[in-house]
């Protein structure tokens, strides 16, 4: 490797000089110009000792005559504007050459580029074939390249799913509370843009998330016809007195659901000890209770695993356990919310 972290380099293209703040393989590093990082090709930088001795005078140059303030044109500015062109999810290839000199992906590493003028929160979540892999909360300013892991190249074959949820660091009342999304990539659409990088001579690539954060929508629903029908309808910010009250634990043992249990097979079982599952747990969130015990039994752990796949998908679960209790053994999950 002709450079090292720390090393002062000049980039060819634009006499800039910067200094290398990371090696990426041994073609590439990563340079800070001015505060601004960018990764570079090495045969696109130097060191800076020929450009430094070159612009030192041997002769002392002959003194300018003074000029008076009046005499200077006045010189215009050039203002260059950043463009704000959404949120961006960046790819960087860090390869090494094999025994007969092709490059080969070892990793990637993934950068979040705000090119908005808001500044964001953020979740992040990096599943593996639905599973969760690597979560982080940061946040993230205009302009900024936020850094947020490697990954290695041969996980791309187990289906990765890179998913974020964003909010403003700055709330505005006529923007929305969150946003989320995300990005799927197959292993197939990564070797063609890698493919493509190679002929350019580029090292990066790039998939916008969102180009513009979404206003708030206010959902107006005309209640009307449900009046005229018979129907109650309440208030929303009274709803809560209304609603059948929240229970501490609820036992979903197919005996205590249905009145013949013996005339069912395992789907409309499964399917019915479920909806109960998600009615209590709903009327949980919704009387905002701190907690709340499903008892679903040891058995063959499936309705267990359907609880679970549930409860990782709501906001409002802080954590949940399945661990020995007094009363009900391994048989029942606990579950704790957080508003």
């Amino acid at each position: 490797m002709k450079f090292q972290i720390g090393d002062k380099v000049v980039v060819l293209h634009s006499n800039e000089e910067g200094e290398v703040i990371d090696i990426i393989n041994n073609k590439m590093v990563m340079v800070e110009v001015r505060g601004v990082k960018f990764p570079a090709y090495t045969d696109q930088l130097d060191f800076p000792y020929f450009k430094w001795f070159t612009e030192k005078k041997v002769v002392p140059e002959k003194k300018a005559p003074k000029k008076f303030i009046e005499d200077i044109p006045r010189e215009k500015k050039k203002v260059s504007e950043k463009v704000a062109d959404g949120i961006w999810l960046t790819f960087i290839p860090v390869m090494h050459a094999d025994d007969f000199g092709d490059d080969v992906v070892d990793d990637l590493k993934i950068h979040l580029i705000n090119r908005t003028h808001s500044g964001y929160k953020f979740k992040y979540t990096l599943q593996y074939a639905g599973e969760p892999e690597f979560e982080l909360n940061n946040t993230v300013h205009p302009f900024e390249d936020f850094y947020l892991h490697d990954i290695p190249f041969e996980n791309l074959n187990d289906s990765p799913n890179f998913s974020f949820e964003f909010s403003l660091i700055t709330p505005d009342k006529n923007r929305a509370d969150y946003y989320e999304a995300g990005l799927k990539l197959k292993a197939k659409q990564v070797f063609a843009r890698i493919e493509e990088l190679k002929q350019k001579g580029e090292a990066t690539f790039s998939y916008r998330l969102f180009e513009n954060y979404p206003a708030r929508v206010e959902n107006v629903v005309d209640v009307s016809p449900l009046i005229s029908k018979g129907y109650k309808v309440y208030d929303a910010a009274h709803a809560r007195q209304h609603l059948e009250p929240a229970k501490a634990e609820i036992d979903l043992h197919i005996e205590k659901l249905a009145l013949e249990p013996e005339k069912m097979d395992n789907f409309e079982m499964l399917t019915l000890q479920l909806k109960t599952f998600e009615k209590y747990l709903e009327l949980a969130i919704a009387h905002h209770r701190p907690s709340l015990v499903a008892i679903h039994g040891l058995g063959s752990g499936k309705l267990r695993d359907e609880i679970h796949e549930i409860l990782r998908l709501r906001k409002e679960v802080r954590t949940f356990v399945n661990q020995y209790h007094s009363a009900y053994g391994y048989g029942a999950t606990e579950i704790y919310f957080q508003y």
